[in-house]
């Protein structure tokens, strides 16, 4: 995954060699939670389910062998190409202690980080409304708040 550039200061000037050794030397080029390999394009289906190929077995999100989907559950089978990250455990990309660092797929990164992208969204939001309580009045998103509150002001002009 790309590092935002706000954040590129907190990591160390050697990342690209650690995480290099998380996903390639520690895992194996394969997600440490489900197993999924680096690189390669594997069938899925929406619960999780992944078609592992190397040994002709259906895996859930865990990596456990599992058995083939239904006939309905096959319906919605796709094909995604799988791209490994070095995940921070705890969120913090100062904190690069080999136990904190997982070699994860981005389904697993993603599920990984849930949690931690909800508390954003979430402090994100509750700037937005401080910043409109304290400058503009209550927090109207969208293009049809800033007519109203330039027509209440006076300064929208026909044209």
């Amino acid at each position: 995954m790309p590092i935002r550039p706000e954040l590129k200061p907190l990591y160390p000037a050697d990342w690209p060699q650690i995480s290099r050794s998380v996903r390639f030397e520690r895992a194996q080029g394969r997600c440490q939670r489900c197993g999924r390999p680096h690189g390669e394009r594997v069938r899925t289906v929406a619960p999780g389910l992944w078609f592992d190929a190397g040994q002709g077995v259906w895996r859930d999100a865990r990596g456990r062998v599992t058995r083939c989907p239904d006939l309905i559950g096959l319906i919605g089978l796709h094909e995604t190409r799988v791209v490994l990250a070095a995940a921070h455990l705890d969120h913090d990309p100062r904190n690069n202690r080999w136990r904190n660092l997982r070699a994860l797929c981005q389904r697993c990164h993603l599920q990984h980080d849930r949690a931690w992208h909800a508390a954003q969204r979430r402090l994100t939001w509750k700037s937005r409304s401080a910043l409109g309580d304290l400058f503009e009045g209550p927090y109207r998103p969208g293009i049809l708040g800033i007519e109203a509150a330039q027509a209440r002001a006076g300064t929208l002009t026909d044209g």
